[in-house]
């Protein structure tokens, strides 16, 4: 463990922060920030900081105050927004309480906030009240937590860490736990921390850079403890090749996320889907597949911090017959059944600790360990799976580093139980599950252009995971660097050229190794070309059959396969073009060639329909761009429409607004609309078109 403190940086922080901030939250930032970079100290929103200050009310006068690190807040990223204030001296009166609920407790801190629009503090607040020191750090550090979950586990910290470390027995987060911190540290005076057994580590200072680095410096005492340690590492009796595992995903990771799927009642959209984020390294692979790593890894988690986030336990599921699908859908759904049963017998026996207003948790896991694959984990979105595979790696590491010294032993199930539950918990869970297409992944081709951006914008902003699909080019770069500062991990870009199967296959394998599988596939990809019939070249032609008809063949046809194997349905939906239905001279062979794959997905809608996979069509006329991102199609065909009817390309885009019947000006916004309509199967319709143009006369019947 590195001291990564630096008297310069944390200059930048006071600079950039103290005048609105004050100088002690903007070093508390920096500190805090420190922490939040190091995964072996803190995951995800865990851990917390605080501050002890003053702070002038509207009167001028003075009052004692905390700043303490708001709950689901990333301590990596903070910035001194993310601390909630609190009146010090009231908090501190707390303590000679009997006893305080949670809700209670969070109501007293919503009452005596400094700013009444702040966000709630940490479940851990009053352990920072009630500590008497201005800086204060909480964290969960990996080779400590290694120590804190073994037999003899305070005998080895002690080892570990020396006398000046105070030792607490596990009491669950809160007010509890608060009291209990206190009189450790006044019982214990000459203590620099306390570690908290089965939960973490305590340290304060007169100044955050002591606190910090004492928190650095007992992380490292551990981390070479667990070194010298080491009498009995695993050993993995085989050796998975990492290409073995991934091709092994590619082929099983759409059963999972099917079988994974939770019926909604709904006979539209009969599925919730998960997101998966598959845990694949040499390290994991490893540790699955050496003797006894079943044993520990089925153990209670590192902390309790980490049970809303993978549940109280890990699904385990021996090495399937992998190149056996039928017998992988079987092996599979037996374990998930299984597993579901033993939650439900869990849920039962401790029903009596479910909070009024806090809903039961699903029955289904979210992290399972298959040796000769490696480990899976899922969540409501790529953000919530990646957490439950964050915590995942590193728990596997800690219980490998346990069983090499000793033996594991964590906390009771009924205290798991009480953490799972806990309603301060449950509220790190709120999500996008209002959204429309939450849960749902989306491939769209062609995404590089305007029709095709505005698309996939449209998706990511009712909640879908979009993979944007083109040809290898800057523009897709562009486009996938642009979105991803909006929506971030919920847009991939996938290189991918829809005329070759070996390209569309491996795009579909990229996306399924990245979130398990997709739902929706909008095939926009298209070209067009000008011309009349007597002057069309065949090989232009040919060109056009290529990616108009073949790539919405070979699209298909990889869809087909994908839904059948995932197994909970989906959507298709073509671009397609008002030519289908009202053809241009000199668009022969584009209007042709869109007619071919028109008629391609039509009967795709009667194939599919038995997978419960509908197909339908959005037909839009002239969309020139989305936003600063012209149109591919009219930057090749818009001059040869301007010159046959002497327009500017403004004249022109004013023409094909004048030529529709409610003179709209046609936007690829609207045309994710339309997809959007199929995709959240408003009605039960496959094998229908919506026009997007206006209203054509010509383009009848509608």
């Amino acid at each position: 463990m590195e001291n990564r403190w630096s008297d310069a940086k944390a200059a930048e922080f006071i600079e950039r922060y103290g005048t609105q901030w004050g100088d002690d939250l903007a070093i508390c930032t920096y500190s805090a920030s420190l922490l939040g970079a190091e995964d072996g100290l803190v995951l995800h929103g865990g851990g917390n900081s605080s501050v002890k200050t003053e702070w002038l009310d509207l009167f001028g006068k003075k009052l004692r105050a905390i700043y303490v690190k708001a709950s689901g807040y990333n301590m990596a990223s903070i910035e001194p927004r993310g601390f909630s204030g609190l009146d010090l001296d009231y908090l501190r009166k707390l303590r000679a309480l009997p006893e305080l609920s949670d809700q209670e407790m969070v109501n007293q801190f919503r009452t005596h906030f400094l700013d009444a629009s702040a966000a709630n503090p940490s479940i851990e607040t009053l352990v920072h009240a009630f500590i008497p020191k201005k800086f204060v750090d909480h964290t969960h550090p990996d080779a400590i937590l290694a120590l804190t979950n073994q037999i003899e586990g305070e005998r080895l910290l002690r080892e570990a860490l020396g006398k000046n470390v105070a030792v607490l027995e596990y009491f669950p987060p809160g007010f509890e736990l608060a009291k209990e911190v206190a009189a450790r540290f006044e019982k214990t005076p000459a203590a620099d921390a306390i570690i908290l057994m089965r939960h973490g580590l305590v340290t304060w200072g007169e100044t955050a850079r002591e606190s910090y680095e004492k928190t650095v410096e007992l992380a490292g005492k551990a981390e070479k403890y667990l070194a010298q340690s080491a009498r009995k590492p695993l050993i993995a009796g085989v050796s998975t090749p990492l290409e073995s595992a991934e091709r092994r995903l590619t082929q099983v990771a759409p059963i999972i996320r099917g079988l994974l799927a939770q019926a909604s009642g709904n006979p539209d959209r009969p599925w919730a889907r998960s997101i998966l984020s598959p845990l694949i390294n040499r390290k994991v692979l490893d540790f699955l597949d050496s003797d006894g790593s079943r044993e520990i890894a089925l153990t209670p988690p590192l902390t309790s911090d980490h049970l809303i986030r993978t549940k109280p336990f890990y699904l385990w599921i021996d090495a399937p017959e992998f190149e056996n699908l039928d017998a992988v859908r079987s092996h599979f759904s037996k374990a998930i059944q299984d597993y579901a049963s033993t939650y439900d017998s869990y849920v039962a026996r401790h029903i009596d600790l479910i909070p009024e207003g806090v809903e039961r948790m699903d029955s289904l896991p979210r992290v399972i360990l298959v040796p000769g694959l490696g480990a899976i984990c899922t969540g409501c979105s790529s953000a919530a799976a990646e957490i439950a595979r964050d915590i995942a790696e590193h728990t596997l590491s800690v219980k490998a580093q346990i069983a090499a010294m000793g033996t594991y032993s964590g906390l009771t199930e009924r205290d798991l139980f009480h953490m799972e539950y806990r309603s301060l918990q449950h509220r790190k869970l709120q999500n996008d599950k209002s959204l429309s297409l939450a849960g749902q992944v989306a491939l769209v081709t062609g995404a590089a252009g305007a029709i095709g951006s505005g698309i996939a914008q449209e998706l990511l902003e009712q909640g879908c995971h979009v993979a944007a699909t083109d040809l290898e080019s800057d523009p897709l770069h562009e486009l996938v660097q642009e979105l991803r500062q909006r929506f971030g991990p919920r847009v991939i870009g996938v290189p991918l050229d829809i005329t070759d199967p070996k390209s569309a296959a491996d795009g579909f394998g990229s996306i399924i190794r990245t979130w398990g599988g997709v739902d929706l596939v909008v095939l926009n990809a298209g070209v067009a070309h000008v011309a009349s019939l007597p002057e069309i070249n065949l090989k232009t032609f040919q060109k056009l059959e290529q990616i108009n008809i073949e790539g919405v063949l070979i699209m298909l046809s990889e869809c087909a396969r994908h839904f059948k194997l995932q197994g909970t349905g989906g959507d298709i939906v073509m671009i397609s073009t008002k030519n289908v239905f009202a053809p241009g001279a000199k668009f022969g062979g584009y209007s042709a060639t869109k007619a071919a794959g028109h008629q391609l997905a039509r009967i795709a809608s009667q194939e599919f329909a038995d997978m419960d996979v509908r197909v339908n069509m959005v037909a839009p006329d002239a969309v020139f761009s989305h936003g600063a991102r012209k149109s591919g199609l009219w930057s090749q065909i818009g001059p040869d429409r301007m010159n046959a009817r002497g327009l500017s390309p403004e004249g022109l885009e004013e023409y094909y607004r004048n030529r529709n019947l409610l003179k709209a000006k046609i936007t690829a916004q609207h045309v994710a609309k339309a997809v959007l309509f199929f995709a959240t199967r408003q009605t039960p319709t496959t094998g229908a078109t919506i026009p997007v143009d206006g209203g054509l006369p010509d383009a009848t019947p509608r």
